[in-house]
């Protein structure tokens, strides 16, 4: 099936896509299209309030959800890696919902070859995970999974710099405080191929977080307004809930998020 022909309707292609091997072949399709100008215009489209999903994994509210218990048992290193892969898809929609939603002509292209990039990379995340799955028999959509993720996307939908103080700058900033524990989890139990997985994936959401900051910092410029006082507003505004240690400074330097940005004043 050919590719739309603007960068915003292929994004919501993307997100009308329920099957995540499917989902995960055309974000590689159209970003290879837009980096080599086969798509060339952004244009505008409405994507939908929600993705499509597979049938499988159940979604339920993140308190409904079971506790995960380490890594200490091959159900319990499973149960881990799906909540990955369930971050991974929703990241995949994340990126590409953000760029059909906030496309306008006066962003520059340098924000959709960024969020493109993104968009790409965590397709390339996703099946990764789902391969390790596969490795240890099992696959995703076999356990249940939360829905957090979206319905923060459902309330950041209005504004840019919502969705970027929420989604980089506090969900996937908190995956860079919490994924070494899980290496070293898994290192404990000699997963070696896991741990590969996760060290991928770590390395390169800090390039995400960055992407994040870059743009959170642009917009608050552009508007004139101060980027720590914004991230704290729209933190109280959006997340609902107060950012607790443990923070990973060394990561979150990397990505150029100061800690006057998430440490307490």
């Amino acid at each position: 099936m050919p590719i739309p022909d603007t960068l915003a309707d292929a994004a919501c292609r993307v997100l009308n896509t329920p099957n995540p091997a499917c989902k995960i072949a055309l974000s590689h399709r159209v970003a290879d299209a837009w980096r080599t100008g086969a798509i060339s215009e952004v244009g505008t489209a409405l994507p939908p309030d929600r993705p499509a999903r597979p049938e499988k994994p159940e979604l339920k509210f993140p308190r409904d959800m079971p506790r995960r218990r380490g890594a200490g048992s091959l159900p319990n290193r499973i149960a881990l890696l799906h909540a990955v892969a369930h971050i991974e898809l929703n990241a995949i929609d994340l990126a590409w919902d953000l760029i059909a939603r906030f496309a306008a002509p006066d962003m520059p292209r340098a924000f959709f070859d960024d969020w493109v990039n993104v968009a790409d990379q965590e397709a390339a995340h996703h099946a990764l995970v789902a391969a390790r799955l596969h490795d240890l028999g099992a696959a995703y959509g076999d356990l249940p999974a939360h829905d957090g993720l979206w319905l923060s996307a459902q309330k950041t939908a209005h504004d840019l710099l919502a969705r970027l103080a929420v989604v980089p700058l506090v969900l996937e900033a908190r995956g860079l405080d919490v994924t070494p524990d899980m290496i070293e989890k898994l290192k404990r139990q000699d997963d070696t191929a896991s741990v590969a997985v996760l060290q991928t994936i770590y390395d390169e959401e800090i390039g995400h977080v960055a992407v994040g900051q870059r743009w959170f910092e642009w917009e608050c410029t552009r508007r004139n307004i101060d980027p720590v006082v914004t991230y704290r507003d729209m933190v109280d505004r959006y997340y609902g809930s107060e950012l607790k240690e443990p923070f990973n400074r060394a990561a979150r330097d990397a990505a150029g998020m100061i800690p006057a940005f998430y440490e307490a004043p």
